[in-house]
C-alpha cells in the first residue's frame, strides 16, 4: 500500500502526469498494466487521503482517454419518440468480484460492439458488499481502462428505496436518507438513478390513486432533488417503480394512476422519468428449491408488452423495466426486445455462475458459508434446507470476503472472467444490445464532468 500521495506519484511516474485540475496520460499501455495495483489502493488503502487521491486519478485518467461518465436519459427519450426500438438495455448489478466482473463486461462490449449497457448497484447491495458509490465508480472505470474501452459509461444506483417502516415512523427522515445517498452517488459519477418508492404503495386504500399517492409524490420530490444536484449539462436518467417486485403483477390502471399523479406532483418544466419498473412475475434472486436449484418462473410477457406500449405511447417513456431477470431460463430473454422492454436488470444469475463454478476458490467459498453460519443463522426459515439457506443469504458474504477475492490467483480470476463473458455475450445478443455503438454515440453526447481535485495530492 502507498504510505502517502508522494508514493502514488512515484508509482505513476512515466505513466501519468497530475496537472493543476486534471491528469494527462503519458503511456496508456503502462497505465493499463498498473491498473490492478491502483484498484487495490482505491479499495483497501487504510489512508482516506491516499484512497481518495487514487480514486480521483482513476476517474480523470479514464475520462481523459474518452471513457465518459454519462446518463442514458437521452437514449431513452429517443426510444420514447420511437427513434429506435427492439433493444433492451442490460443493467448488470456489480455485486461481488467487481473489478473482474466489470472487466468481463467491457471485454464483451468490445467484442460485440455494445455501448448500451448499464453498470449498477442497489442500495442494499452497497451495504452488504461494502461498496459505496465513491468506491465502485472508480473500480468500474479502472476496468474500462484496463480493457481499452471507449465511450459513455453508464453507472446506475438501483433500488434507491424508501423503506415503508421508516417512512411511517419519520417521513422526512426516511426521504432525507435517500437524498443523501443520491447526492453521494451523483458526486461519484452515478448519472443514472432508479427510485424505488413502491414500498409506500398502500393497497388497503379505496382507490388506485390513493394507493399510489405516497409512491408518486415521494418519487416526484426525489426527482426534484436529483435535478437540483445533477451537474450542468447532465440530465440524470431517473426511473420510477409502481409495485414491489415479487408481489402481484402491475396493471395498466396502476401505471396510469402513478404517472398522472407523478406528473401532477412534478414542478412544471422539470425533466421527469425516462423509464418505469413494473412487476410481471419475477422474484429477486429467484426461488430456490430444496436442492439449491432455482424454480422455473413464468413471466407474463403479454402484460409487459401492454405496459411498455402504454408507457411509450401515452407518456413518452422508453418503456418498462424488468427486474429479477437473471435467473430466468435462457429461452426467455429474446422476448424482452419484442415486448418493448427498455431495460432488463440482471444480478443473481452472475453470482450463481461464480459460486457454482468449479474454478471458484473452494477455500473462499468455505469461508463465505462459515460466515453465513455465524452471522445469518437467524435468517434461516423453518423447513429450509442448508442449500436453500445458503442460496438466499450468500450475497451477504461478498463484503466480508472481498479482500480474499482480490488476492485470488490471476489464473483463477481469468477463468471466472471468461465464464462470465460467455454469459454476457449470450445476453447481449438475446437483448439486441449488440452493435449499439453508433446508436448510443448518436443519441448520447455526455459532457466531461471533472471531479474536484482532492486534498493531499
Amino acid at each position: 500500500m502507498f504510505k502517502d500521495t508522494n508514493e502514488m506519484k512515484s508509482f505513476l511516474q512515466g505513466k501519468l502526469e497530475i496537472l493543476a485540475d486534471d491528469v494527462k496520460v503519458l503511456d496508456e499501455a503502462a497505465l493499463r498494466g498498473a491498473m490492478d495495483e491502483l484498484v487495490m489502493e482505491a479499495i483497501f488503502n487504510p489512508s482516506e487521503v491516499v484512497k481518495n487521491a487514487v480514486r480521483w486519478v482513476i476517474r480523470e485518467a479514464g475520462q481523459s482517454l474518452g471513457i465518459t461518465l454519462a446518463s442514458i436519459h437521452d437514449l431513452y427519450m429517443a426510444a420514447g419518440r420511437k427513434e429506435y426500438s427492439n433493444i433492451s438495455v442490460p443493467a448488470i448489478n456489480i455485486r461481488g468480484f467487481s473489478y473482474d466482473m466489470s472487466r468481463a463486461i467491457f471485454s464483451t462490449c468490445l467484442k460485440t460492439g455494445t455501448l448500451a449497457v448499464i453498470f449498477e448497484i442497489a442500495k442494499s447491495e452497497q451495504g452488504y458488499t461494502f461498496q459505496p458509490p465513491a468506491e465502485l465508480a472508480p473500480v468500474i472505470m479502472a476496468a474500462a481502462i484496463k480493457e481499452g474501452f471507449r465511450g459513455p459509461l453508464f453507472i446506475q444506483g438501483d433500488h434507491y428505496q424508501v423503506a415503508a417502516k421508516d417512512f411511517k415512523a419519520d417521513k422526512m427522515g426516511a426521504v432525507d436518507k435517500i437524498r443523501q445517498l443520491i447526492k453521494d452517488s451523483i458526486e461519484a459519477g452515478f448519472f443514472n438513478i432508479d427510485l424505488d418508492t413502491s414500498t409506500l404503495v398502500d393497497l388497503s386504500r379505496p382507490t388506485i390513486d390513493e394507493q399510489q399517492r405516497d409512491n408518486y409524490q415521494v418519487a416526484a420530490a426525489l426527482t426534484e432533488f436529483i435535478r437540483a444536484n445533477e451537474p450542468a449539462g447532465v440530465t440524470v436518467s431517473t426511473g420510477g417503480e409502481i409495485g414491489e417486485i415479487g408481489d402481484q403483477n402491475t396493471t395498466a390502471e396502476e401505471l396510469d394512476a402513478y404517472m398522472q399523479g407523478y406528473m401532477n406532483s412534478l414542478p412544471a418544466g422539470l425533466a421527469g422519468l425516462s423509464k418505469l419498473s413494473v412487476q410481471t412475475g419475477t422474484t429477486h434472486g429467484g426461488v430456490p428449491l430444496p436442492d439449491g436449484s432455482v424454480a422455473d418462473v413464468k413471466i407474463d410477457f403479454d402484460t409487459l408488452e401492454k405496459l411498455s406500449t402504454l408507457a411509450i405511447e401515452k407518456y413518452g417513456l422508453s418503456g418498462c423495466v424488468q427486474h429479477g431477470a437473471s435467473t430466468l431460463p435462457d429461452d426467455a430473454f429474446h422476448h424482452f426486445p419484442r415486448t418493448k422492454t427498455s431495460e432488463v436488470h440482471l444480478a443473481t444469475g452472475f453470482q450463481n455462475i461464480l459460486l457454482e463454478s468449479p474454478d471458484f476458490p473452494a477455500d473462499i467459498k468455505d469461508k463465505m458459508y462459515k460466515w453465513l453460519d455465524e452471522n445469518c443463522a437467524n435468517e434461516k426459515k423453518e423447513g429450509q434446507t442448508p442449500e436453500q439457506f445458503y442460496y438466499k443469504t450468500r450475497k451477504k458474504a461478498w463484503g466480508p470476503t472481498k479482500l480474499d477475492l482480490y488476492n485470488a490467483p490471476e489464473e483463477t480470476k481469468a477463468k471466472l472472467r471468461a465464464q462470465l463473458a460467455d454469459k454476457f455475450e449470450f445476453l447481449f445478443k438475446q437483448l439486441n444490445a449488440v452493435n449499439t455503438k453508433e446508436l448510443v454515440n448518436e443519441k448520447v453526447k455526455p459532457p466531461r464532468i471533472k471531479a474536484p481535485k482532492p486534498a493531499g495530492i
